[in-house]
């Protein structure tokens, strides 16, 4: 049974990895999902307008882009474990630090600069490069369910920052959010977050997806110069500058289409059950179909979705249809990426290669929420926004539209004499 279902046998192996890196992976994204919630007290209590809420979130987004390829290389160099304990810790305390917020902007955007640099090491690539070390056979799946983890942040942070706000005011918010979200965090990180760099310094015998993985691959610089690698990169900055705005705005958005304050944080809920109905169904897509024609779909359904949010068409119906869809697109964002990039650069240094994408993550985290709130005071309304998101979807799509064939890495372990960083087509 086991011969013929390697997938399964990664699951009974390895299911309380992904559970680890599900949860991990949801942790930092609390922050930001919340935020929407935290707009309304944090202007009456301080007269704060939303450009100077966003800025925080938009400033933390900005000091983490030189960061990432730093920790990619220390992910390549001694693993995640050794990054994620700590990292679970600090960034606890950073969000609970919110809570002493008082009103000075710069006291604001320095709260947010130290939870930049504690959050980076919480990052995307701690979580799918502890998994990838795993899972070979089911390698697409077990990435998809990880990477459900920011839908999952999505889908609970709404609605229990509402209640934690309106029950206990938004100090308390914050510091329960920190404590209550990190504790379960660092105790599966600290029971079952190992990869193959940690049987590399136990001498273990090589385990599914095991040490082996990390010699075949580009280097940093093949890989900056690699096509389908740059397009990738590109396509990323787009969509995720989009989702970084509607993360953070979602909620007075949906207000501004008419709905209460309360239907609309439960709405940006219903977009995160979306986001995970789409990870899951776009790993299990890319296991049987090329992942860049599945991203390039999914970028031109967001496109039409964001097109039921303009005046003409938004009804309830199809404002609850958008959301989904939105959410959906949105929860394959990351996993494309994150896929795309193992495959086309190797594991070798996916670390580096990962962390240079996320770099462009975290631009398009800093870009989006000021976005969308320079958009907002300056012509009083998202629309503005929505309308040049369209084309911008489609546009991402295309770039994803004929990236090539696989490399096949095997062909190289193959060859004993063989460039190490260079693979065939299959």
């Amino acid at each position: 049974m086991d011969r013929k279902s390697p997938g399964l046998t990664e699951w009974k192996a390895y299911w309380p990895l992904v559970l680890t890196a599900f949860l991990g992976m949801s942790y930092p994204p609390v922050a930001y999902y919340s935020m929407g919630l935290f707009i309304e007290p944090l202007s009456q209590d301080f007269g704060w307008n939303r450009t100077e809420i966003a800025i925080g979130a938009s400033i933390s987004a900005i000091i983490s882009v030189p960061l990432m390829p730093l920790v990619g290389a220390l992910v390549d160099r001694w693993g995640v474990r050794f990054l994620a304990l700590p990292g679970t810790i600090m960034t606890g305390a950073c969000i609970a630090s919110f809570a002493t917020a008082n009103g000075n902007l710069t006291q604001w955007a320095l709260l947010w600069g130290i939870f930049a640099l504690c959050q980076a090491f919480l990052k995307t690539t701690i979580w799918t490069a502890a998994v990838m070390s795993r899972f070979v056979a089911s390698r697409s799946l077990a990435v998809a369910v990880t990477l459900c983890g920011v839908s999952f942040a999505n889908i609970v942070a709404p609605p229990l920052v509402r209640w934690l706000i309106e029950s206990f005011g938004w100090r308390t918010s914050y510091v329960a959010i920190g404590i209550g979200w990190g504790l379960p965090v660092f105790i599966l990180c600290a029971r079952f977050l190992y990869d193959g760099h940690d049987d590399k310094r136990r001498g273990d015998p090589v385990k599914a997806g095991g040490p082996q993985i990390y010699e075949y691959g580009l280097s940093i610089r093949q890989a900056l110069r690699s096509g389908p690698i740059i397009r990738v990169g590109a396509a990323t900055l787009i969509t995720l500058l989009l989702t970084a705005c509607l993360v953070v705005h979602q909620v007075p958005l949906l207000i501004e289409a008419g709905l209460s304050r309360t239907s609309a944080a439960y709405l940006a809920s219903l977009s995160g059950f979306g986001a995970i109905a789409g990870s899951l169904v776009s790993g299990w897509l890319m296991d049987r179909f090329h992942a860049g024609t599945v991203g390039a779909i999914t970028n031109a359904m967001a496109a039409a979705a964001l097109l039921l949010l303009l005046e003409p068409f938004r009804t309830p119906a199809l404002i609850v249809t958008a959301m989904l869809v939105i959410g959906y697109a949105s929860g394959t964002k990351l996993q494309l990426c994150g896929y795309l990039t193992s495959v086309y650069g190797g594991m070798k240094n996916y670390g580096k290669i990962f962390g240079v994408m996320a770099s462009i993550i975290a631009v398009s985290s800093a870009l989006g929420p000021m976005l969308g709130g320079v958009i907002y005071d300056t012509t009083g309304s998202y629309s503005v926004f929505i309308l040049g998101s369209i084309p911008a979807s489609l546009f991402s799509a295309m770039l994803l539209v004929g990236l090539g064939k696989y490399p096949d890495w095997s062909a190289v372990e193959d060859e004993p004499f063989a460039d190490r960083t260079v693979a065939v087509a299959k």
